[in-house]
This record gives structure tokens, C-alpha cells and sequence, in this order.
């Protein structure tokens, strides 16, 4: 019982964080947490850690836990760093790709087609996990597994289109992941490699959206106005 009230806090808590239903930053209260899944500290220390090695959560000493921050060095490395990953990742998968995996990646993509928002970004992030696992590279996957956890959090944007034209890049999104299957099950390094990148440019303005304010509403504009007039 124990061993299961563990691993629901681990799976909770980094479903909770790749959404956004905990803010990047936040602190994370040991006691608030230990009332809230039932567990005592010792299994929810080893929960966070195991969280911390995944990149979820930031630990300091004396000064607790907290949810991993999205500042503006952090996403300035992600967007530099993620297209070479995802390239090379996308060349080895085509290469060692298994039948197996291949079918684990079609059933993923059904889901995809058929989720709604709340879904989409987590069947998402499992599709590129898969094209991961098909690389066989432990070094690029450790570096994929990082940034996908903020690719996950920085793409709740693009899963919740504002307008007919953003609703048009996830129908985008969905044909591309069909593309790259193709790819894939053709073994086609080079062609998987211009999808992947084409995947990330159609999702990229998006994400950064996410790190970019929204202009200032006219309203305020014109009490700003009223306010220095002579």
C-alpha cells in the first residue's frame, strides 16, 4: 500500500507540474504535500528526488523544494539546445527503430488525433519519448528526457489555439506526426530529420508566446495618457 501511495504522489505530482497546475517556481510545501497523499516524509523525500533527477523540481539545502523554474536563461538554452537534439534523435530512431516501438508510436498517435487539450501536450511529449527510445542513444535520451519536460509545459499554449489560424498549426502538428511515422517505418534518416525540424518551427513561435506578455489593454494605454496630459 505504501509502495502505491508513492508511486500515485510521483505520477500526481509530475502531471500536476508538466501542465501548469503547479506554476514554475512554486515552492513545494513537505508538509502540505505529506497531507495531501497520504504518505509520510521519507517515501515524499524520495519522491521528490526522483523528480529532481528528471529535471521537475529544483532542490536547495535548508531552503526546501521547489517546482523548476522556466526563466529566461532556462528557455534561452531550451530553444538553443532542442532542435540539434531533436535532429539526432530523429536520424537513430529511423535507423534502430523495433516493429514493437513502431506500434507503441501509431497507438500514441491515435490518441493524439482524438484528444482534446487537456490530453494533447501529455500524448505529445509520450510520441517524442518514443521517438526516443528508438534512438538507443542513452546520452541524447537523457538530454531529451530534460527538455521534454518543458516542452510540455511550454507547449499547454499551443494545444489551446486562440484563434481559427492557431487551430490550423495542431491540425498541422497532427499530419507531421503522421509524416514522421512514415519516415520512420521507411527508415528514412534524412527525411526524418526535415520533419522533425519543420515540427519544431511550427511549434516554436507558439511556445514562446509563453515567455512573451501580452500588449498592454487600450484602456490602460489611454488612463496612462489622461494621466500626462497637461
Amino acid at each position: 500500500m505504501a509502495s502505491t501511495a508513492k508511486q500515485d504522489c510521483l505520477n500526481d505530482l509530475r502531471m500536476r507540474i508538466m501542465t501548469l497546475d503547479m506554476a514554475p517556481g512554486s515552492d513545494l510545501d513537505e508538509a502540505t504535500l505529506v497531507s495531501q497523499y497520504g504518505i509520510s516524509r521519507t517515501p515524499l523525500r524520495e519522491v521528490l528526488q526522483r523528480l529532481a533527477g528528471a529535471g521537475l523540481i529544483e532542490t536547495q539545502d535548508n531552503r526546501g523544494a521547489k517546482v523548476a523554474s522556466m526563466d529566461l536563461e532556462v528557455l534561452r538554452t531550451f530553444f538553443q539546445t532542442a532542435p540539434m537534439v531533436y535532429a539526432n534523435i530523429a536520424r537513430l530512431a529511423a535507423e534502430n527503430r523495433t516493429g514493437a516501438q513502431l506500434d507503441d508510436l501509431k497507438e500514441v498517435q491515435q490518441r493524439f488525433v482524438r484528444a482534446d487539450a487537456s490530453d494533447a501536450a501529455m500524448l505529445n511529449h509520450r510520441f517524442h519519448e518514443i521517438i526516443g527510445e528508438m534512438a538507443r542513444n542513452p546520452y541524447l535520451m537523457a538530454s531529451l528526457t530534460r527538455m521534454l519536460v518543458d516542452h510540455a509545459r511550454l507547449s499547454q499554449t499551443f494545444y489551446r489555439p486562440a484563434s481559427p489560424a492557431e487551430s490550423m498549426l495542431v491540425v498541422k502538428a497532427r499530419e507531421q506526426h503522421d509524416a514522421m511515422i512514415s519516415a520512420l517505418e521507411a527508415r528514412e534518416g534524412a527525411l526524418m530529420i526535415d520533419l522533425t525540424l519543420q515540427h519544431w518551427d511550427l511549434s516554436k513561435d507558439r511556445m514562446e508566446r509563453f515567455v512573451r506578455p501580452d500588449p498592454l489593454p487600450l484602456d490602460v494605454i489611454s488612463l496612462k495618457e489622461k494621466r500626462n496630459a497637461v
